[in-house]
């Protein structure tokens, strides 16, 4: 019994002291939190819950302005999908001319 303990015997986990090489003691936050760089303007990271919060942070979200061009190409790529689908389904648009 003597002789298999030494081969079978569980060792003790060994401590292992790690700083890392650039780690500033003295700045904000854990060195191990990856926070990404944009958090601080997203505005669904707020963890607020109920339907009157949800509405009224919709409501804030559509008040604010974004780029007019990319509005602008945004309604263009979806008129051309609508009269691409359209066409496929062989729609006919004269119903809305009068002659």
């Amino acid at each position: 019994m003597g002789f298999l303990s030494k081969i079978t015997r569980l060792r003790k986990n060994r401590r292992f002291e790690y700083n890392p090489r650039f780690y500033d003691d003295k700045g904000k936050g854990s060195p191990y939190r990856i926070e990404p760089k944009f958090d601080q303007f997203r505005s669904t990271l707020n963890n607020q819950r109920g339907l009157k919060n949800k509405i009224s942070n919709a409501l804030e979200d559509s008040r604010r302005e974004g780029d007019r061009n990319v509005k602008i190409r945004f309604v263009i790529i979806l008129a051309i999908l609508i009269l691409i689908f359209l066409y496929i389904i062989d729609f006919d648009l004269s119903i809305f001319f009068s002659r």
